[in-house]
């Protein structure tokens, strides 16, 4: 699926959601997924960060002259 492809279909699920829902259900919806997205967003830059200090050396003993 390209970009575009990916925007429409993502229009057209907000679309078919927003018509079954009251404006106050919409809200909540619409804050419960941004929360999913930030968390989903924190947990892949935590898995980056825990990946990174992985690969690097576990101690200083190895930098001292």
């Amino acid at each position: 699926m390209n970009a575009c492809e990916l925007t429409f279909a993502v229009n057209a699920l907000a679309n078919t959601i927003a018509q079954c829902l009251s404006d106050d259900e919409l809200n909540l919806l619409g804050s419960i997924f941004n929360q999913l997205g930030d968390t989903l967003t924190t947990i892949s830059i935590q898995r980056g960060f825990c990946n990174q200090k992985q690969l690097s050396p576990q101690s200083t003993d190895n930098n001292k002259n």
